[in-house]
């Protein structure tokens, strides 16, 4: 009973760990948007393009001997779009909040050590309130001129 116990327990450590959720509310919202594609494709783009070809039973019915073309046609369109529609969500729209995030510069620091005592004091302080020490001015960089 105590192997099932721990076993359990560790069942539940991976389970909830945050990656795990957040694949599992991937996989359901992929899903739904996948549904919802498959439903453009099949109730809107392709009945408007059977309009435009000559048979009147619809695009389900085109065929060439046994083949079915139509349903082929409508599985094409819908890969099509949901490919289209994850390379511009992944690739470009995830890549650019990531390009973005590398160019901030990082925060400065908020403290610093006293360079005579040690202590942490603020990164603006010019006098350690530990040791009474004055500290020298911190070195702001300056453009180099004619660059």
């Amino acid at each position: 009973m105590g192997e099932l116990s721990r076993l359990w327990q560790e069942f539940k450590v991976f389970a909830l760990k945050g990656n795990m959720i957040d694949l599992a509310v991937a996989v359901v919202i992929g899903g739904a948007f996948g549904g919802v594609v498959n439903s453009m494709v099949k109730h809107v783009l392709m009945p408007i393009l059977s309009y435009v070809t000559p048979d009147e039973r619809g695009y389900r019915n085109w065929h060439i001997g046994r083949v079915a073309i139509g349903e082929f046609l409508g599985d094409f369109v819908n890969f099509t779009i949901l490919a289209i529609a994850m390379f511009v969500l992944i690739v470009k729209v995830l890549g650019a909040i990531e390009k973005a995030a590398r160019l901030r510069k990082p925060d400065e620091p908020v403290t610093k050590e006293c360079r005579y005592c040690l202590s942490t004091i603020p990164a603006k302080a010019v006098k350690c309130a530990h040791c009474t020490s004055e500290l020298p001015a911190e070195k702001e960089e300056t453009p180099i001129d004619g660059l």
